[in-house]
């Protein structure tokens, strides 16, 4: 039975993916890819990317490093579970609902910088719980670690491990790509939206997570932070449509401070001793500061 039931899935999984197979592009020669022996995602000059039994496709063609680890992704999706960031994802399901009232075709979304996907997948839910129908889902992540976990916790939706500098998706494709709280690439954004689309950019705020930066870094030029140069670059490389911010004061039950710690790069920089204070510290609250931003193609 648990053969069969393994057997079953691996094969929906293929199937998935070969309904969308048209989505993809091969992130070394830029060619079409095909699904083959419902096991494989091969362009039309043979580099071939393995379906992986969990549910998604790596499609680095070699490994890459990066800071944010397990553990990281782990104490996020507590987080995220605690509805630290509902208003935010209510802000982002209002925005694609308005955007795509005009559209008859099922809706494709890429969360460009998906983590370990619950912000997309709680997206994906809100929208059809509004709309009555369901949007594709495209989680895109350089960590294999956080494609793993979504991929084990949320399906019908494609995970993908690549690189966004060239990202391993077709042009034109997607309705909608969001980019929460993630390193951005405007250049393939503007290559894979679709000549109507919209892109979703979520920034801190100055007061995001003001309490943990004062105490990690309190009497240096960290201390405060300002999200100008980036709202900038965003309205250089998209006509601006939104812009809405989410400002509001979370209460802290004591055993959010490790996962919330954990979650944030904000504690990348800072000395042991710093850390080691935000951990004996007594938050009763944290403020949540954002910005979403709401972008099309210039014309």
């Amino acid at each position: 039975m648990l053969f069969m039931l393994k057997s079953q899935r691996k094969k929906a999984n293929a199937n998935f993916f070969a309904r969308y197979q048209y989505l993809f592009r091969c992130p070394l020669c830029s060619s079409e890819m095909k699904l083959i022996d419902s096991k494989s995602l091969i362009c039309n000059n043979n580099h071939c990317y393995d379906l992986a039994k969990q549910g998604y496709v790596n499609m680095l063609s070699h490994a890459l490093k990066t800071k944010y680890d397990r553990q990281m992704f782990a104490s996020r999706r507590i987080i995220c579970r605690k509805g630290l960031f509902d208003p935010m994802i209510n802000k982002i399901k209002n925005l694609i609902i308005a955007g795509a009232l005009s559209r008859g075709e099922q809706l494709k979304i890429l969360d460009a910088g998906c983590g370990e996907g619950s912000h997309l997948a709680m997206i994906l839910e809100k929208v059809t719980q509004n709309s009555g129908t369901a949007p594709l889902g495209v989680g895109l992540d350089i960590s294999k670690e956080a494609i793993i976990m979504a991929s084990k916790e949320y399906k019908n939706i494609i995970w993908c491990v690549g690189d966004l500098a060239g990202a391993p998706f077709a042009g034109g494709c997607f309705d909608f790509i969001l980019n929460i709280l993630a390193p951005a690439n405007y250049a393939e954004f503007k290559r894979m939206i679709s000549p109507y689309g919209r892109v979703i950019k979520v920034i801190p705020g100055r007061d995001y997570l003001k309490e943990l930066r004062d105490i990690l870094y309190e009497q240096t030029d960290k201390q405060h932070y300002s999200n100008d140069d980036t709202l900038e670059l965003f309205k250089s490389n998209f006509a601006l449509q939104d812009v809405e911010r989410v400002h509001y004061n979370v209460t802290l039950d004591r055993t959010w401070l490790e996962p919330l710690l954990q979650m944030t790069p904000l504690t990348w920089g800072a000395t042991q001793e710093r850390l080691l204070k935000a951990q004996q510290e007594e938050l009763s609250h944290v403020t949540i500061d954002l910005t979403i931003l709401a972008g099309e193609k210039h014309n």
